[in-house]
C-alpha cells in the first residue's frame, strides 16, 4: 500500500491539460509489442463498468503507441472488468482471498521502526472491502492470461499513463529481461509501474535498465505477466493481504524483475475510492499524520427526505441515509403529529425524517414539494393520506426488504441521485437505543437555563447539529444519575495492569509519541510522564494506557490529577475506530480550572470505515478549582439514550440525542493520555522549560 501525496487542484488541472494536448501527438513505436515471438501480444486493462471515463481516457493513451507492426496499441488490449467493492456478493468470503494479514506483512515490504515499534509483528489487520476488491480483479486477470493463448500480457489498471520516454525504456527492459531469464524460458513478471517503498525496495543483480526486487514495490498499475508466471500466482493462492503487498512474497519464486525507473505512472488527477486497512495503524504509529479530517460524504441533490418504516428491531434505514450524508432524525411514532409549521421549523435543522407522525395538511404539504422523496420499506404501514402511485418513480421508492449483502444501496441510492457507498448495507442500532432522536430539551427550557456558549468550533458534518441550530449546553435538568452498577474493570495503576496496559503509539496532530518509558507506576498510581526528546521520531514524548476489552455502556471513572503547563492536554476518553466514535474529558494545562467534554460520532454498523470530523462538539466546564493540583475523580456515565459528566459524585454536564450529536451507539474501550497537539488553538503553545510534566490516574473503575 502506497500513499500518495495529496496534489493540488491547480496541478491536477494542469496534468489534465497537459495530457489532453498529448494525446493528438503520436508516441511512436514500443516494439516489445506484437505478434512475434519473445515479444507482448496482448494488453489487459482493469476497468470498473462504472468508470466508463477511464476506459475512454485509457485506451486514447494507448492509442499514441504503436506495436512493432505499426498498428495501434489498442487493438491488442482487452478489457477486463473489475471487481466492484459495492458489489457485497463479489467481495463476500471467497477462497482466492484471505482478508486477515498481519503488521509482519506490511514490514516486510516497507520495514519502519516506527510501526515496528507500536504494533507486533502479528497484530492482525482486515483488508477493506476496496483491497478485496482489487485483489479479486487482479486474480481474475491471472486467470485469462494462464487461460489464454499469449505467452506474455501487460496488465494494467485504467488510471495511467506513459512518462516521456516510455517507449525506448519499455523496448530496452523488455530485451534485457529477455536475456537474463533465458534459462528459464523468459521473464514471467516484469514491473513497468512500481512505487519503492519509500526508497527501501532490496534491488538486486541491478543494471542500467533493469534490477532484480526482492521486497520493497508498491502498486500492480502496469506490470508484464507470461502465461507460466500466471499459472505460479494461482497455484500460490489465497491472496494473503492488499495483492500488492502480498506480490512481494512472490518476487523469488517468479524471478520477478522491474525497470530501474517506471515507465508507466498512476495519474495524479483523478481520485480514488480506495480505503486502506493498512492507514488507521500507520496513523496510530505517527508514521501519516493530519490537522483536517476527511470531508463527509456529498449531500443529496433533493430536498425533504421523509421515510416509513416497518418498525423492526433494528433501525436499518435511518443508519442507512446517516451513512450517505443526511442529517437524520428520527421518531418512535407515538409523539404528537406535527403540523405543517412545526415541520417547517424541523426541516431548518435536519435532512431526512423517519418515521415521523404528521397531520395530513402537513404530510400533503411535503408531498406538493416537488423535491421531496418519500421512502416506505416493504413492511411499513402507508400513512393516512399518503398515495404513492400519485408520486413520480423519481420521487418515491418502496424498499425491498434487506438483502444482507448489500443489495439496498441501488435503489436507494438511485432516488437520492447519491454514490453507492462501498460499504454493506447497514443492519442499523438497536431500536431500544433510539438512536437519531432528538431528545434535546433545550426548547423546553426557559432561557436562564441555557449556558452561554464560548466559541468553540465545532464539525461541519451531517452527524453534528448544524451552526444555524443555535445550540448550546444546558444546564441538568435532573442533576442525579442513576447509580454504578457492578464493576466489570478495575485498577489501582499503583503497578502494571493487565486490564489497562501501557500503549505505545500516537496519533495524526500528536506532537508526542506514546512510549512506555513515558508510563510510570508508583504509589500514586500512574504517572504519564511527557518530555522533551533529544532525538527520536516526534518531539516529545509521553505515556498512555487503554483497557484490554471494549465495552457496551457502562460509567468509566478514575482519579485525576492533570498536567500543568500550555500546550499539554491531560485525556481521560472512550474511543472506537471504524466507525469512530469518542466520549472525551480532557484538561488543557493553561487552563486548569476548566474541563474540556466533547462527543465524536459517525454512523455504521461495527467495521465500517468512517472517521470523519477533527473539532467533535467540544463545550468547557467551569470545575471550581485547579485540576492540577490534586486527585479529583471524573467520570463518564455512558447509556444508550444519554451521556453524563461527573466530578466528584456531581453531575457538570448531560447530553441526550442530537444535543447536538446522536449518542455513540458502538462498543468503546477506554483510554487515558497526556499528549501534545500539533495545533495551538486548543492548549496553547507547549513550554519547554515546563517539562517533563507529568499526569496522574489511579482508581480506575469500570461498572455496568
Amino acid at each position: 500500500m502506497n500513499i500518495n501525496n495529496l496534489i493540488s487542484p491547480m496541478r491536477a488541472l494542469a496534468f489534465r491539460a497537459w495530457r489532453s494536448l498529448i494525446a493528438f501527438i503520436p508516441g511512436g513505436r514500443v516494439r516489445a509489442f506484437g505478434q512475434g515471438t519473445d515479444q507482448i501480444g496482448a494488453i489487459m486493462v482493469v476497468n470498473l463498468d462504472r468508470q466508463p471515463r477511464r476506459w475512454r481516457r485509457v485506451t486514447k493513451e494507448l492509442g499514441r503507441f504503436r506495436t512493432s507492426e505499426g498498428i495501434p496499441l489498442t487493438s491488442i488490449t482487452r478489457r477486463l472488468a473489475a471487481v466492484d467493492a459495492r458489489d457485497g456478493r463479489a467481495v463476500a468470503a471467497t477462497v482466492d482471498v484471505d482478508v486477515m494479514y498481519r503488521i509482519g506483512d506490511q514490514l516486510h515490504v516497507q520495514p519502519d521502526a516506527r510501526l515496528a515499534e507500536c504494533f507486533a509483528e502479528d497484530e492482525p489487520v482486515r483488508m477493506s472491502r476496496q483491497e478485496v476488491a482489487v485483489a479479486r480483479s487482479h486474480v481474475e486477470v491471472w486467470k485469462a492470461v494462464a487461460n489464454g493463448t499469449e505467452d506474455y500480457v501487460l496488465v494494467l489498471e485504467d488510471d495511467v499513463w506513459f512518462k516521456p520516454g516510455a517507449p525506448a525504456a519499455i523496448d530496452r527492459g523488455w530485451r534485457a529481461a529477455l536475456d537474463r531469464c533465458t534459462a528459464e524460458g523468459g521473464p514471467k513478471l516484469l514491473y513497468l509501474s512500481y512505487s519503492d517503498a519509500g526508497g527501501t525496495a532490496a534491488r538486486d543483480d541491478a543494471c542500467d535498465v533493469l534490477f532484480r526486487p526482492s521486497r520493497g514495490l508498491w502498486f500492480l498499475s502496469g506490470y508484464v505477466l507470461s502465461r507460466k508466471g500466471a499459472a505460479a500466482l494461482l497455484r500460490a493462492m489465497p491472496v494473503v493481504g492488499p495483492v500488492d503487498l502480498w506480490m512481494n512474497y512472490r518476487f523469488a519464486e517468479l524471478g520477478a524483475l522491474a525497470l530501474t525507473s517506471p515507465a508507466i505512472a498512476q495519474r495524479p488527477d483523478g481520485a480514488s475510492d480506495n480505503a486502506y486497512s493498512i492507514l488507521p495503524y500507520l496513523a496510530r504509529a505517527g508514521i501519516v499524520d493530519s490537522e483536517h479530517g476527511a470531508k463527509p460524504p456529498g449531500q443529496s441533490r433533493t430536498g425533504l427526505v421523509l421515510a416509513w418504516t416497518g418498525g423492526g428491531e433494528r433501525e436499518s434505514l435511518a443508519m442507512a441515509l446517516s451513512m450517505l450524508g443526511l442529517r437524520v432524525r428520527a421518531f418512535d411514532g407515538d409523539e404528537e403529529p406535527m403540523q405543517e409549521p412545526e415541520l417547517k421549523e424541523v426541516l431548518k435543522t435536519f435532512d431526512a425524517l423517519v418515521d415521523a407522525p404528521l397531520v395530513p395538511a402537513a404530510l400533503a404539504a411535503a408531498v406538493a414539494n416537488e423535491r421531496s422523496v418519500i421512502l416506505l420499506e416493504a413492511d411499513a404501514p402507508t400513512p393516512a393520506g399518503l398515495e404513492l402511485d400519485r408520486l413520480p418513480p423519481s420521487r418515491s421508492v418502496v424498499l425491498a426488504p434487506r438483502d444482507p449483502l448489500g443489495g439496498s444501496w441501488g435503489v436507494l441510492c438511485g432516488v437520492l441521485d447519491l454514490v453507492e457507498p462501498v460499504e454493506p448495507f447497514p443492519a442499523g442500532a438497536p431500536r431500544a437505543f433510539r438512536l437519531f432522536r432528538d431528545q434535546r430539551p433545550t426548547a423546553r427550557l426557559a432561557p436562564a437555563a441555557r449556558r452561554p456558549r464560548e466559541n468553540l468550533a465545532m464539525d461541519d458534518s451531517p452527524w453534528v447539529l448544524p451552526a444555524s441550530s443555535g445550540w448550546r449546553p444546558t444546564q441538568n435538568v435532573c442533576p442525579s444519575v442513576r447509580t454504578a452498577g457492578p464493576a466489570i474493570a478495575e485498577a489501582s495503576m499503583t503497578e502494571a495492569s493487565a486490564s489497562f496496559p501501557g500503549l505505545i503509539e500516537t496519533f495524526p496532530g500528536n506532537l508526542a509519541s506514546f512510549a512506555q518509558e513515558g508510563l510510570q507506576h508508583t504509589d500514586e498510581g500512574a504517572q504519564l510522564v511527557i518530555d522533551a526528546m533529544q532525538s527520536g521520531l516526534r518531539p516529545y514524548r509521553s505515556g498512555a494506557f487503554a483497557s484490554v476489552r471494549s465495552f457496551p455502556h457502562g460509567r468509566f471513572e478514575a482519579e485525576i490529577r492533570a498536567a500543568p503547563g500550555p500546550g499539554l492536554i491531560t485525556g481521560f476518553f472512550l474511543h472506537r475506530d471504524t466507525p469512530r466514535q469518542e466520549i472525551d474529558i480532557e484538561f488543557a494545562g493553561a487552563d486548569p480550572r476548566r474541563l474540556l467534554v466533547n462527543v465524536y460520532f459517525n454512523p455504521g454498523d461495527d467495521g465500517t470505515a468512517m472517521g470523519f470530523g477533527y473539532r467533535g462538539s467540544p463545550c468547557r466546564i467551569d470545575l471550581g478549582f485547579d485540576a492540577t493540583a490534586d486527585f479529583h475523580r471524573y467520570a463518564i456515565d455512558w447509556r444508550p439514550d444519554r451521556v453524563t459528566w461527573l466530578v466528584d459524585g456531581r453531575v457538570v454536564h448531560e447530553r441526550v440525542g442530537w444535543d447536538p450529536t446522536p449518542i455513540p451507539h458502538l462498543n468503546m474501550r477506554v483510554h487515558a493520555n497526556l499528549w501534545a497537539p500539533r495545533s495551538e488553538e486548543l492548549a496553547g503553545r507547549i513550554d519547554e522549560r515546563k517539562l517533563p510534566a507529568a499526569a496522574a490516574f489511579r482508581n480506575v473503575l469500570v461498572t455496568e
